[in-house]
């Protein structure tokens, strides 16, 4: 069987594999920095062009790392993929590799503070013009992109309010312009991503999040065109020393080959806890993007067959209130990540995004009820029989 024919669970476990010339089970681990070459001709040929498995150093490429490369790229329908070392430097990588001064960028507002941060403090800084506007209004997008955009770039499910774009649209009305589109799928998650489907060219994702999934490694990746990334990504990203490391590569080709099955037993948990919460008398609204409740549950369901991992909780009472539930919680950990296998809740205002100005969280709805709540894998029943208890100290 060819391997684009193989489906998405057959893929997590099979595809990239390369295996050295003893014939491994699990994939090998090369923590090697740099390769070496048969001839001097050999090693001037291999700078001028490598081959499909030549490599030059590790911060170039890896064996290891290329395995994973190709294996997510696969699953995510891409053509190629370039491994960072954290999901951030994936978001700079990227965009640092494909703008300059005088560029225009269209950002959704609804953004991951460091995300802004790399937008208006960084880019901006060197002179690219960002504008921000509402992800969820389609007159918005339409008005702000225009010839003169380069790229536009949102997050498909937003953190922590998870506002739900119909990226579709927005890569429509961005390909009429030429802009690229690049897509932050974190919250989506690899397994229910909709960014190839939707046109978008270019997913970024840190994988320090559902692909690692237990709290062990930092990375991240850029996926896209062969064109795009091997192009102007891979020269960026290689000159500046934002390549993953072979190690954690290992670790993230290991988590692959259950990512499918954890990713989905949590978002089943999401939407019971989602379930479970509505209409509860301490909490003034529950957001999960499959939830019925939620305000864009007809988009979120054309567009995917599960929002993610990921809810949001709005207690009643603020800052103190929030600040007693966190406290009395038993099995959930208080944690500023997300998506492991270990249940996490945040209190976004007072860390994630404590640093935006009170009115852009007023604008973003970044409130001091607001709660993010991260479903782990413990068992869905412990879960809200916790979160209910701590609601008794609110």
């Amino acid at each position: 069987m060819a391997q684009d024919s193989w489906n998405t669970r057959t893929k997590l476990i099979h595809a990239g594999t390369r295996r050295s010339q003893y014939g491994e089970v699990s994939e090998a681990i090369f923590t090697t920095q740099g390769f070496v070459y048969e001839s001097a001709e050999a090693a001037e040929q291999r700078f001028i062009a490598s081959g499909e498995d030549e490599f030059i150093y590790a911060r170039y490429g890896n064996p290891t790392v290329r395995m994973f490369e190709d294996r997510m790229s696969t699953i995510l329908g891409y053509e190629d993929g370039f491994a960072c070392a954290s999901g951030m430097a994936a978001v700079n990588g990227a965009m640092m590799a494909l703008l300059k001064a005088g560029d225009k960028v269209v950002a959704s507002r609804a953004l991951f503070g460091s995300c802004l941060y790399v937008l208006e403090n960084v880019l901006a800084r060197f002179g690219v013009e960002i504008t921000l506007v509402d992800g969820t209004d389609k007159a918005a997008w339409e008005e702000a992109i225009g010839p003169d955009t380069t790229l536009v770039f949102l997050e498909s499910i937003s953190n922590p309010t998870l506002e739900v774009i119909d990226l579709k649209h927005v890569c429509d009305v961005a390909h009429k312009h030429d802009a690229l589109v690049l897509v932050d799928d974190a919250m989506a998650t690899p397994v229910f991503s909709y960014a190839h489907a939707c046109g978008a060219d270019l997913s970024i994702l840190s994988t320090t999040k559902h692909v690692d999934g237990q709290g062990r490694m930092l990375g991240g990746l850029i996926c896209g065109s062969k064109e795009l990334i091997r192009g102007p990504v891979e020269t960026y990203v290689k000159h500046t020393g934002g390549a993953m490391n072979p190690f954690t590569a290992w670790v993230h080709l290991k988590a692959l080959e259950t990512i499918d099955l954890r990713v989905r037993r949590q978002a089943e948990t999401a939407l019971a806890i989602a379930d479970a919460l509505e209409g509860h008398e301490k909490i003034a609204s529950v957001r999960y993007p499959t939830h019925p409740s939620h305000p864009q549950y007809e988009l979120a369901k054309s567009q995917s067959e599960a929002g993610g991992t990921v809810l949001s909780i709005e207690i009643k009472g603020g800052k103190e209130a929030c600040f007693r539930f966190l406290n009395a919680l038993e099995i959930i950990t208080i944690s500023n990540n997300f998506a492991d296998a270990k249940s996490i809740v945040t209190h976004p205002a007072t860390t994630t995004h404590q640093r935006l100005p009170q009115e852009q969280k007023d604008t973003l709805g970044i409130s001091d009820g607001l709660v993010r709540l991260s479903a782990g894998l413990e068992d869905e029943g412990d879960l809200i029989a916790d979160i209910k208890a701590a609601l008794e100290a609110v």
